[in-house]
């Protein structure tokens, strides 16, 4: 089964995702987490069933997702649903996998073994979702906080509006920024201030922020990003948009961070611009796309002795040198000889010729990077366990 563990991550997550499709939502921290739930529970199963003497605890970023599924209005129908498919999927892998290596007596123990930690961990699951709902419950808004928030979010969906009374011009230059951390918002006034621009702000979760900061000009836009990296807290997670005008431009650009925030969501990227991520922000949507990169270009690699590691290293350089072999070999510290090799070795596993498909590599790369970077996200950023 271990052998087997990208192979049933992929039959998990084809099936959790028909259940209703996730991008329906509209928090990035959902989408993200839900890929990190599903890691978390095959892990979970396995560890298990792995010795029967050990009880696992529930992971917490699958109970920080039960959490995060109640607050985004995702129904406890909907994530029941997706656990018991995911759990249909891994029984049918264990039999499948012990019909010719164990007898009937030791199948029949093990299916009660994951049953027994697959029921508890439904109850856990049922509980943390309760909890995010006593969390959105308990969040107090005043009228006017109310009020903003539900004509901000309908101008978002594309209805027509009288907007004079946010206080804020929808006719300038737009920089939208979604983000999250406890002192978010005033950060946020702070750096507005610094700018000189106008700001329009909600809240639509506890710690989490959307905002739009207005120019008249966009050369003052484009200083956004200079000021922003000193102006956060250490512990936010922030994402910009690119600058939008009118109203149309401040959907594009709220919808921009949105999709670009998944991103910040690493140890090593708190604070993206979309520019920056934006082709793979777009690819980590699309599961054929992303699981069509991995096996052509970056599952051939994993025969190698360390799993491929020594290969994918050798790429990170090559591409981040701009295909030159002598400052990637410069880079890794090894001869320019030893890159070539190294570079000829990955286009005969892949069997073609990196000239010819270095984009579609380097992007199978970034994707198997932030794959193995992400953290889970939880709404009030502690340890679940904990309370």
């Amino acid at each position: 089964m271990l052998g087997r563990r990208d192979e049933v991550e992929r039959a998990i997550r084809t099936r959790v995702y028909a259940i209703e499709d996730p991008a329906e939502v509209a928090d990035p921290v959902y989408l993200e987490g839900l890929k990190a739930a599903v890691n978390a529970a095959i892990d979970y199963c396995l560890a298990g069933v792995s010795s029967f003497e050990s009880n696992p605890e529930a992971p917490p970023a699958l109970l920080i997702q039960a959490r995060v599924a109640a607050q985004s209005k995702v129904s406890l129908d909907t994530v029941l649903r997706r656990c018991l498919s995911g759990h249909a999927v891994l029984t049918d892998f264990l039999i499948e996998e012990a019909r010719d290596t164990v007898g009937p007596r030791e199948l029949a123990r093990l299916l009660r073994r994951q049953a027994s930690l697959f029921e508890r961990l439904l109850k856990e699951i049922g509980t943390e979702y309760r909890r995010g709902e006593g969390a959105c419950g308990e969040r107090h808004l005043d009228r006017t906080e109310k009020w903003k928030l539900n004509l901000v979010r309908r101008l978002l969906s594309g209805e027509r509006l009288d907007a004079s009374g946010l206080g804020y011009e929808l006719e300038r230059l737009h920089v939208a920024v979604v983000g999250r951390a406890p002192r978010l918002r005033e950060s946020l006034k702070a750096l507005a201030e610094t700018l000189g621009c106008g700001l329009l702000m909600v809240c639509p979760e506890e710690e989490t922020a959307w905002g739009w900061l207005g120019f008249q000009e966009e050369s003052e836009a484009r200083e956004v990003w200079s000021h922003v990296q000193g102006a956060l807290p250490t512990d936010a997670f922030l994402a910009l948009g690119e600058p939008g005008q009118g109203l149309e431009g401040w959907r594009l650009s709220h919808r921009q961070a949105c999709a670009a925030l998944p991103m910040a969501a690493k140890h090593s990227e708190p604070l993206v611009r979309y520019a920056d991520v934006a082709l793979v922000a777009s690819m980590r949507k699309d599961e054929l796309l992303t699981t069509s990169l991995r096996e052509l270009y970056l599952a051939p690699l994993e025969s190698e002795r360390d799993g491929g590691e020594t290969l994918r290293c050798t790429l990170r350089a090559y591409f981040a040198a701009r295909h030159n072999a002598s400052s990637a070999a410069a880079a890794l510290g090894v001869s320019r000889q030893t890159v070539n090799s190294r570079l000829r070795v990955i286009e005969e596993r892949i069997g073609r010729s990196l000239d010819h498909c270095s984009a579609e590599v380097d992007a199978a790369l970034r994707l198997h990077d932030l794959r193995d970077r992400a953290v889970p996200l939880s709404p009030a950023r502690t340890d679940v366990r904990s309370r």
